[in-house]
């Protein structure tokens, strides 16, 4: 698996999961789920990804749009 797929499946898996807690345990969660579209929205623009450096650092394939 390329760090692009991996990147996209972690914030998939993040939002579900904050909208989940969110119905389970506190509306409060649904910040959370912001958090990691506001971080998808200024990695599309800046290419820069907190994620993709840390998976580049461990010896994941990059991909294409994480060079």
């Amino acid at each position: 698996m390329s760090i692009d797929r991996i990147v996209m499946a972690f914030a998939g898996f993040m939002i579900l999961f904050s909208v989940a807690m969110s119905q389970l345990h506190n509306v409060n969660w649904l910040w959370f789920t912001v958090f990691v579209g506001a971080n998808i929205m200024q990695s599309s623009f800046t290419g820069f990804c907190p994620l993709a450096t840390i998976l580049k650092k461990i010896g994941v394939k990059p991909g294409v749009a994480f060079n």
